[in-house]
């Protein structure tokens, strides 16, 4: 198994903990995919990927309509995509992926949060390159041998395929989104969820102290309502 499987079986528990903050998630990626596709997910892959994923958290399918339906307002703001890039106490780097629609406020809250926990917020760059930026999909395993899907997914794109007790887990480059999408529908496999991650490349263990005081740091920022994914080089 490699990292991707390791990285997975450690934030396993954290993802989307909270029902409630998955749901904003969401709500937040379907308004930035029918700004920039349009709102039939027949000719939208993005916003397919994203009624994927709101299924897989089991969000009601009349949430998602209006989302949907909301997001078609052109009165509605955009939200926009910004990364956040820093060291929590001990040297630990953090990436934080926020979906803002009011950048000023955004900035100001996550500089407060570093300020507040003995951490630094960092310029553009700063840590980016620690953290290889990757997509997944998850199919039914039902009827697929893991191994030969691999073999014939890599000519897409994909690095590493594996199975756990909720299906077949595909992780590629941050590149290969869309080309394995498009296969992976062509065959008419079901995807039932698909994202994007950053794994660090590196991991540091610290003491159960000093983690404490990196936990806190993460918690403040992952509270934060404009914070899609954080992600970290701590030793989980």
């Amino acid at each position: 198994m490699g990292r991707a499987f390791e990285f997975r079986k450690a934030r396993k528990m954290k993802r989307w903990s909270a029902m409630s903050k998955a749901f904003t998630r969401i709500g937040k990626d379907i308004v930035m995919a029918v700004k920039e596709g349009g709102p039939d997910p027949d000719s939208n892959s993005k916003l397919r990927a994203v009624i994927q994923n709101a299924k897989s958290v089991n969000m009601p399918k009349d949430n998602v309509e209006r989302a949907i339906k909301r997001a078609s307002d052109k009165s509605l703001g955009d939200y926009k995509e910004v990364l956040f890039e820093g060291y929590a106490p001990h040297g630990i780097a953090i990436l934080v992926e926020t979906a803002t629609d009011n950048n000023t406020r955004t900035v100001a809250n996550i500089r407060s949060y570093f300020n507040k926990c003995n951490g630094s917020l960092g310029t553009s760059g700063s840590v980016e390159f620690m953290f290889d930026h990757t997509c997944n999909f998850r199919i039914p395993a039902e009827g697929i041998d893991a191994e030969e899907l691999e073999l014939e997914m890599i000519d897409f794109g994909a690095e590493e395929v594996f199975v756990d007790e909720d299906g077949i887990l595909i992780y590629a480059p941050f590149e290969s989104f869309g080309s394995i999408q498009k296969e992976l529908e062509s065959r008419e496999i079901e995807i039932l969820s698909s994202g994007f991650e950053r794994i660090p490349q590196v991991t540091k263990q610290l003491s159960e102290e000093q983690a404490l005081e990196v936990e806190k740091l993460l918690e403040k920022i992952e509270e934060d309502d404009d914070v899609q994914n954080v992600y970290h080089t701590m030793q989980e």
